[in-house]
């Protein structure tokens, strides 16, 4: 490496390698938030065939949180029944034994879909390309040099970490060498496959069958440097790898996948299919009585996926042990297999789109972070059968739960502890994904069996219950994340996460009284039922207010404020919230809008024509000069004119004449529950972790009298963690004294 003229390096907040979904999902929160970005990607093209299809509700709540949704939803093809089939028990011949909701019925306003991961990567794409234009992430804002845009062919070559500045909230303790591929080394290789004398693209380089060939295309484009591109180093304060299960970035990290891999051989097809199977276009779980099983999943225009169990393993690695030849598997042999499976109905195809095999294997990384600097995500820490459709959605849904506190982090909100809840959540949700797995990938390879006799044999019975209760696991409806500095629930939050302490100060410490609001779960995702707005009695689902932008929210369920008692609650309130010392205020960098850190939004239950926006306090309804009163904060739970009620304060178990406040994490999870007018303890809570922005605010002078931004965080590291001590230029004293407060929080009040 040394050897080549490197460009001059670069500076960025955030560097993700891998532009799978992860990686798109981190681009896509630094784009909503304004944060200096590059993502690169060793492979010279986006994907254009076959991958991850299936979107589970929450993925689908998410993606209407960055506003397409919609796309998602319309392009789609919608599962809403299961079929499960399997041998009758007096002849052995196939017979659809039972039929279930594909999804739980009213756990959200979304139910499970199929759609192509191209497609599911170009929404990405085109929110990320607007939106980093939009917030100027990268240049100048409304200038097409602002745009981040995934850099094809880019391999990541070496790795080196500075740890003593890891704590150094300016520094950039990474640095990662890159090389430009030509286009034959950014090219993956694929089989010689053909299906009805076509060429067709396969997903075996994707495969845990193969090898990994990361090391080889640095080998080659070594032993090629003339022909190569340019290096360069890139220098960054934060990093995500999200580059596949076998993951350069883990591998440099020194990190390990811990688990085990099965002898179930799994294919692929994705065809339009050629069949008197009746129930093609139906989600399908088809036991064989001694020949395997099969799934299927019907997809947009026409396919249909089938997952079809090959066999076990097959040869001897001379050790005892036996691994699977991959050299067998051809489109042949999978849809031969699938047609021994499917008797006595027939399937072929004339039109195959893509193709691939996998080994069963289940395994979870050891840690999800360095120093809270580098992070990993989606299949580089963890891995697992893809017929439960958790793949691309806990992968993405990692990088959801990281990519706005890395954010807020790197924008000065919020403290660097916030960071280590990343690992505390999305690690134990891994573990728990892992577990559902071993247990649902036996129970659908296993032989069905043949009477209650049979104690080798499958219960259908049992996998049917399986079934319907890993759809809701599946439908990620059921994530609960534990206690820590930002969600404030009683008990260990070592227990309820991975082991990772996670608390943060014990004296700001606040929790939740959720008998307040029986429908709601700290911890949970907010639920979403229809309100009106109060100023224009537009009906809205909750959740369509929450949108995905980095804010926080403060949701004031006020109760009956036609009552005077609870009125003057309301009014005492609003104007706490609306004083000079609120941590409306102090979180709020002075020039930023009033709701970008956190947003205050209200729900009463009072009938909506007999109030307006004026009876609320105007911390409620903020004024600006040019566009007048927000209109947009205030809502009611009342009747709409055209869709019904939505009895918002029942479905919440919320007292509709006490009401209740709720805190909302940026990702719409719930933080807090408590009383309506509990300011006390809404203020601890973001103490434990917000920055007060005045107290950088006062800092800055001290920055311009001669100390440097990252001089003055070293004196401020060195009065507090003893990590740096040298600190120069003037007035040095009082710059660690503002530093100091800006490093802890401090709130006012």
């Amino acid at each position: 490496m040394g050897s080549m003229d490197a460009d001059a390096g670069s500076h960025v907040d955030v560097l993700i390698i891998g532009a799978g979904p992860a990686g798109l999902m981190m681009a896509n929160w630094m784009s909503r938030c304004g944060v200096k970005t590059r993502i690169v990607d060793k492979r010279g093209t986006k994907i254009f065939n076959g991958q991850a299809d299936g979107l589970q509700c929450r993925t689908l709540e998410i993606f209407d949180s960055f506003s397409f949704g919609h796309r998602a939803w319309l392009e789609s093809n919608h599962m809403l029944e299961i079929c499960l089939w399997n041998p009758d028990p007096k002849t052995g011949v196939l017979i659809r034994g039972d039929r279930i909701p594909d999804t739980i019925p009213n756990i959200s306003r979304f139910q499970q879909v199929v759609l192509h991961q191209g497609r599911i990567e170009r929404f990405f794409l085109d929110a990320i390309r607007e939106n980093s234009i939009k917030t100027g992430c990268n240049g100048k804002v409304g200038s097409r040099d602002a745009e981040i845009k995934v850099e094809h062919g880019v391999l990541p070559t070496s790795f080196e970490f500075d740890e003593s500045v890891a704590e150094d909230e300016d520094a950039y303790p990474i640095t990662i060498q890159l090389r430009h591929l030509t286009e034959e080394e950014a090219t993956p290789p694929q089989k010689a496959t053909m299906a009805n004398g076509q060429g067709i693209q396969d997903g075996i380089f994707r495969s845990n069958l193969s090898s990994d060939d990361t090391e080889d295309s640095i080998n080659l484009s070594n032993s090629i440097a003339e022909k190569a591109g340019r290096t360069e180093a890139v220098k960054a304060k934060y990093m995500l790898g999200a580059d596949g299960a076998r993951s350069w970035v883990r591998q440099q990290l020194g990190f390990q996948l811990e688990g085990e891999s099965t002898d179930y051989i799994w294919g692929v097809l994705d065809i339009i299919p050629i069949t008197d199977f009746p129930d093609i276009r139906m989600r399908c779980a088809i036991h064989s009585e001694s020949s395997g099983s099969v799934m299927v999943i019907p997809r947009e225009n026409k396919l249909v996926r089938l997952y079809i169990q090959l066999t076990t393993t097959n040869v001897d690695d001379g050790s005892g042990g036996k691994k699977f030849d991959r050299s067998t598997i051809t489109p042949e042999t999978i849809i031969a297999s699938a047609q021994r499976i499917m008797q006595p109905y027939k399937i072929e195809y004339r039109y195959l789109d893509w193709w691939t095999a996998y080994q069963i294997g289940q395994r979870v990384g050891n840690s999800f972070s360095l120093k809270e600097r580098v992070f990993l995500g989606g299949d580089n820490c963890h891995t697992h059968s893809p017929k439960a459709g958790q793949g691309m959605n806990v992968s993405m849904q990692d990088a959801y739960n990281l990519g706005w506190k890395v954010a807020s982090v790197v924008k000065g909100h919020a403290k660097r502890p916030i960071l280590k809840t990343y690992q505390s959540e999305r690690r134990r949700i891994a573990q728990d994904l892992i577990e559902f797995d071993h247990r649902f990938s036996r129970l659908f390879s296993g032989r069905p069996a043949k009477d209650v006799m049979d104690e080798e044999g499958i219960s259908m019975d049992v996998f049917k219950d399986a079934f319907e209760k890993g759809n809701m696991f599946a439908s990620g409806i059921a994530v609960d994340y534990g206690a820590s500095i930002i969600v404030a629930k009683g008990g260990s939050g070592k227990d309820q996460g991975d082991g990772t302490d996670v608390l943060g100060d014990e004296q700001l410490r606040v929790e939740s009284s959720e008998g307040l609001a029986t429908g709601l779960e700290v911890g949970k995702r907010m639920p979403s039922f229809k309100v009106l707005n109060q100023a224009d009695a537009r009906p809205w689902h909750f959740q369509e207010l929450l949108k995905s932008t980095g804010s926080w929210r403060v949701v004031v369920f006020a109760g009956n404020i036609r009552d005077p008692a609870q009125k003057k609650r309301l009014d005492t309130l609003g104007d706490k919230l609306g004083s000079e010392g609120s941590f409306l205020r102090w979180c709020t960098p002075t020039e930023a809008r009033y709701d970008s850190v956190i947003e205050l939004l209200s729900c009463h239950s009072a009938p909506r024509q007999e109030t307006t926006i004026f009876d609320f306090p105007e911390v409620f309804r903020p004024w600006d000069e040019r566009e007048g009163w927000d209109y947009g904060k205030i809502h009611v739970d009342d009747e709409s004119y055209h869709e019904g009620h939505g009895q918002a304060y029942k479905n919440y178990g919320i007292d509709p004449t006490r009401g209740c406040s709720v805190i909302l994490r940026p990702d719409q999870y719930i933080s807090w529950i408590g009383e309506m007018d509990d300011y006390e303890s809404m203020n601890s809570f973001f103490q434990g972790f917000m920055l007060d922005q005045r107290a950088r605010a006062n800092a800055k002078p001290a920055v311009a009298n001669g100390a440097s931004k990252k001089e003055l965080f070293a004196g401020t590291q060195a009065g507090t963690n003893g990590l740096r001590v040298d600190v120069h230029g003037g007035d040095s004293g009082e710059a660690v004294s503002a530093g100091d407060d800006a490093a802890r929080g401090v709130g006012a009040m």
